[in-house]
C-alpha cells in the first residue's frame, strides 16, 4: 500500500519521484544521516531542556529520554516539554498599559472606600504582601460568597446569574460541550444577547474540540462573541502543552462565579461511567469580582487581541465582610505563581489543613511542604477519587502514600463516582476553590484561577461539606500498596518518574 502511494507520489510529481529514487539507491547512508540526525537534535532539545525547564526532575527526565529515544521523546519534547508560555507574556508586556490602566483605576477606587485589607500587625503584613505579589491584585474586603456544592446547584445559580445581566456578560471553560447543559447556557446567552447584553464567551481550543461549528454560529449570529483560546500561532507553532484551565463567569462586574465544573452533561452526573460526579463552584459578590474579570480579559487578549469596554468600578456585596483575594495562575507568570501559591497555602496552616483534587502528583516542594505540616501538628488530609478518569494519574498518586502516612497525613479515596472538586479548607476561617489541581500541570502548565475566602462562616460550610465528603469515603493505607503485587508496585514507581512532565 505504502509502495503504491510512493508510486502515485512520484508520478504526480515527478522532482519528488528522482529524490525518492535517489534515496532509494542510497537506502544505508540515508538511514544512517536519519539516525545521526535525530541523535544530533536529541542533543540539542536536552541541553535547551536543562536550560529551560523549571524543576531538576523535569530536566533530568527529558534529557535522558531525549538522548536515549530520540525519536519519540524529541517530537514529544517540542509539543510538550516547554514550561514558558511566551507570546502570552509578550502579549502581556505589549499591552500591559491598557490593563494597568483598569487597575490602577479599581485599585484607587478601592482605597478610596476603604475596601483594601489593613493588617494589624508585621506578619499579617508579610502575607498580605505576599498574597498581592502572586495575584497581581490587591486583597479586598466586604465580599460575599455561597458555596456551590454539584452540578444542579451550581448552574442554576450561572444561569440565574446570566438572566440579572444588564451590561454584559463573561463566560470562560476549559470545556464547552454542545450537549443537553451546553445549550442550556446557550439558550440564557442568547436570550440575553437579544435584550442587547454584550456577551464575550471563551473557550480552549484543545479541551472544547467536540463543540458544534453551528453551536458557535448560532451563538455568533446572535451577537455573541465567541474565541477560542489557542496556544499555537506562528510564533508558538508546538506549544500543545499549556492549556486554558480556567472556569470563569463574570455578570456586569458585580457577581462572579468560579469553581470545578465545566459545561458537559458529566458534570450534571449524566456520564454512564462516571456518576455521580461531585465538584464544587462558588458563586461571589463584592470587589473581589472585578480581579476574576482581570483574569478573563487577559486571556481574551490573548485570543481575541483586544480589550472589551467592562465596568471597573468596584462595588460592596449587599451582605458579607469576607476577605477574598483571586489568584490567576499560569505558564505566562515572571515566577511559578502556582507552586508558590500551593507552598503559602500549606505553609500558612496552623491547625488543619483538608485538600481535595481529582489529580494528585505533588512535586518533591509540595510533597515537603505537607509533611512539614503535619509535623508541626497540622491535621492535615488528602481525598482524591477511588475511580480515576486518568489512569496514569491514578497510578501514579498511590506512589505518595508511605510518605505521607509516614508523618501522619490521612488519605482518603471518595467512593461514589468520581470527584472532580479543587477544594483546600485551612484553619477554620480560610477556604479555596478554583480549577487547579494539586499535580505538575496545575502548577506549571495550566491556565488556573483559584478563589481564596477568610470568613468563617464559608470555612464553616467548606468543613462541613468536606466531612460529609469523608464520611463517602474510605481510608487508604500504606500497606495497600506494599502489599499489593510487584508488577503493580513497579507500575507505581514507573509512573513517578513520569511525574514531572504529567
Amino acid at each position: 500500500m505504502l509502495k503504491n502511494t510512493l508510486d502515485r507520489l512520484s508520478a504526480r510529481f515527478p522532482r519528488i519521484g528522482r529524490v525518492l529514487e535517489w534515496c532509494g539507491r542510497r537506502k544505508k547512508r540515508v538511514i544512517a544521516a536519519a539516525v545521526l540526525l535525530m541523535h544530533v537534535l536529541g542533543a540539542i532539545s536536552s541541553v535547551n531542556a536543562v536550560m529551560s525547564t523549571r524543576t531538576s526532575q523535569g530536566a533530568i527526565a527529558w534529557a535522558v529520554s531525549l538522548n536515549t529515544f530520540p525519536w519519540v521523546a524529541v517530537p514529544a519534547y517540542w509539543v510538550f516539554g516547554y514550561s514558558t508560555f511566551d507570546g502570552y507574556e509578550i502579549l502581556r508586556l505589549r499591552e500591559q498599559h491598557e490593563v494597568s490602566g483598569a487597575k490602577k483605576k479599581m485599585i484607587e477606587e478601592l482605597q478610596r472606600n476603604g475596601m483594601l485589607i489593613e493588617p494589624q500587625t508585621g506578619q499579617e503584613q508579610n502575607r498580605v504582601q505576599l498574597l498581592q505579589n502572586l495575584a497581581g491584585m490587591p486583597l479586598t474586603r466586604y465580599n460575599d460568597v455561597d458555596l456551590l456544592i454539584d452540578g444542579e446547584q451550581t448552574f442554576d445559580a450561572i444561569i440565574a446569574g446570566i438572566n440579572r445581566a444588564r451590561e454584559y456578560v463573561l463566560v470562560e471553560f476549559y470545556i464547552f460541550r454542545s450537549d443537553a447543559l451546553g445549550k442550556r447556557i446557550q439558550a440564557a446567552l442568547l436570550a440575553k444577547a437579544k435584550e442587547g447584553v454584550r456577551v464575550y464567551m471563551l473557550y480552549d481550543g484543545l479541551g472544547s474540540r467536540s463543540i458544534d461549528p453551528d453551536f458557535v454560529a448560532e451563538l455568533q449570529q446572535a451577537g455573541v462573541v465567541v474565541h477560542a483560546f489557542q496556544t499555537t500561532d506562528s510564533d508558538n507553532r508546538f506549544r500543545m502543552n499549556f492549556r486554558n484551565h480556567r472556569k470563569i463567569v463574570v455578570v456586569d462586574g458585580r457577581e462572579g462565579f468560579v469553581g470545578g465544573h465545566n459545561v458537559g452533561d458529566e458534570y450534571m452526573g449524566l456520564d454512564p461511567v462516571l456518576t455521580p460526579w461531585r465538584d464544587t463552584h462558588v458563586a461571589f459578590r463584592g470587589p473581589v469580582v472585578l480581579a476574576a474579570q482581570a483574569a478573563f480579559v487577559e486571556d481574551w487578549q490573548w485570543a481575541a487581541d483586544e480589550i472589551p469596554d467592562l465596568n471597573w468600578t468596584p462595588e460592596r456585596a449587599p451582605e458579607g465582610d469576607a476577605v477574598a483575594v483571586c489568584l490567576p495562575t499560569g505558564p505566562a507568570d515572571e515566577f511559578e505563581t502556582g507552586t508558590l501559591m500551593m507552598l503559602d497555602l500549606i505553609n500558612s496552616a496552623r491547625t488543619r489543613l483538608w485538600i481535595a483534587s481529582p489529580y494528585f502528583v505533588p512535586d518533591e516542594q509540595v510533597l515537603s511542604a505537607l509533611q512539614l505540616a503535619a509535623l508541626r501538628g497540622v491535621d492535615v488530609r488528602v481525598l482524591i477519587p477511588e475511580n480515576n478518569d486518568d489512569a496514569l494519574v491514578d497510578l501514579t498518586s498511590w506512589a505518595y502514600l508511605e510518605d505521607l502516612e509516614r508523618v501522619g497525613i490521612r488519605c482518603y479515596r471518595y467512593q461514589p463516582g468520581f470527584m472532580h472538586q479543587k477544594v483546600i479548607l485551612i484553619d477554620d476561617s480560610t477556604a479555596a476553590v478554583g480549577t487547579a489541581n494539586f499535580d505538575n500541570r496545575s502548577m506549571r502548565l495550566n491556565f488556573e484561577i483559584t478563589m481564596l475566602f477568610g470568613e468563617e462562616e464559608f470555612a464553616g460550610e467548606v468543613e462541613q461539606m468536606l466531612e460529609d465528603d469523608f464520611t463517602r469515603s474510605r481510608q487508604v493505607k500504606a500497606s495497600e500498596y506494599s502489599d499489593s503485587s510487584l508488577l503493580f508496585r513497579f507500575g507505581v514507581r514507573a509512573a513517578r518518574l513520569l511525574a514531572p512532565v504529567q
